[in-house]
């Protein structure tokens, strides 16, 4: 990789010399701008507001403009010639935990490469000391006519070195809240977590631009003379009110089916509906309501039914009803007694006599 700049990092009284490599780079698809009439190129010229005629990059110089509209000269001499200590060096000024740097601060990536053989003892040494103390390095450098601040790291076997705006090109938060007082429910809490589990976590080298690959399917289709099928599109229902726990209930429930899980039939509860707020607080509770009376008096009932006062049949009655109980019991027998006689032409065994009337005999 190329390097952009060269320099030492100085930590304390070692100086470690480096190469500034970019770490990132753009795959973002780039467009010319053409004449619709024809097709032709649009292309932009540097022109003088003087003499009205086009200059090159070599008689382009820089300049400070004043309030008043004067253009005061500056030279790369003259920047030169400043006394910034930061102008070869990267300046490590402290060891904070990563923790306190703001991800709001977070600029352009470099690489950090060691400059020839001698840099490679000062230069592990500095990377060791960073993974063993668990802290990143905050430091200043000039790159680009410029001081700016920077945060080094450890990626894998290299010391990386992310670009910081200073804490003073951080805008504040005011008037970016919402103003109205807004309150959150547990259950809204809790679906909103259950959401958050189901899509749970991602490999970041999984994910990748969309869009970009469809201009570039649009692109090839245009160029093949083919006629690409516009996509449909997905339609959120954007600026609808909405009940907000149905949709984290459907929500749950189509990243449940995006992950390839299934669905848990027992106790499942309905599928939620999209309605209105308004809506849902007028029906909600009168049907509660009624549901809860109707079962209230339906249970009053029964229980009036099965309820009995002691003492309350006449005791004569409980009599008569033994009484005819055992009449019936003795009717029965007799009956029986007779056909059997009857259909074997036998008497009856006779009854066994105790051993004491048989003495008496």
């Amino acid at each position: 990789m190329r390097s952009i700049w060269n320099g030492a990092i100085s930590f304390g009284l070692v100086s470690i010399p480096i190469k500034l490599v970019n770490a990132t780079e753009s795959h973002s698809i780039s467009f010319r701008q053409i004449h619709v009439a024809d097709g032709g190129r649009i292309r932009y010229r540097k022109v003088c507001e003087l003499d009205e005629q086009e200059v090159t990059a070599a008689e382009i110089g820089k300049a400070y403009e004043d309030a008043d509209g004067t253009m005061i000269p500056i030279t790369d001499e003259d920047l030169a010639s400043l006394p910034l200590p930061t102008a070869k060096t990267i300046e490590i000024v402290a060891f904070v935990p990563a923790t306190e740097i703001d991800p709001l601060q977070m600029d352009a990536a470099y690489y950090l490469s060691a400059n020839g053989i001698p840099a490679a003892k000062p230069y592990t040494l500095l990377r060791e000391a960073l993974k063993r103390s668990q802290k990143v390095a905050v430091a200043k450098y000039a790159l680009r006519g410029r001081e700016r601040l920077g945060m080094l790291r450890v990626v894998d076997d290299v010391i990386a070195m992310h670009g910081l705006l200073w804490p003073d090109e951080i805008r504040a938060t005011d008037g970016v809240a919402p103003e109205s007082d807004v309150t959150v429910r547990d259950a809204e809490l809790d679906l909103a977590d259950a959401l958050m589990a189901t899509l749970g976590e991602v490999d970041m080298d999984t994910l990748h631009d969309d869009y970009r690959e469809a201009v570039e399917t649009l692109v090839a289709s245009k160029a093949s003379g083919e006629a690409l099928q516009p996509a449909a599109s997905d339609d959120h229902g954007g600026g609808k009110v909405i009940d907000l726990i149905a949709a984290l209930e459907n929500s749950v429930r189509a990243a449940k089916e995006a992950r390839g899980e299934e669905p848990e039939e027992a106790g499942r509860a309905p599928v939620a509906k999209v309605t209105s707020l308004a809506g849902r607080k007028k029906s909600g509770g009168t049907g509660a309501k009624k549901k809860a009376a109707s079962t209230a008096t339906s249970t009053g009932r029964k229980a009036a039914a099965k309820k009995t006062t002691p003492g309350r049949t006449p005791a004569k009655k409980t009599t008569a009803r033994s009484a005819t109980k055992s009449a019936t019991k003795k009717t029965t027998a007799n009956t029986a007694a007779k056909t059997a006689k009857s259909a074997t032409g036998t008497k009856p065994a006779a009854r066994k006599t105790s051993p004491k009337k048989r003495a008496s005999a």
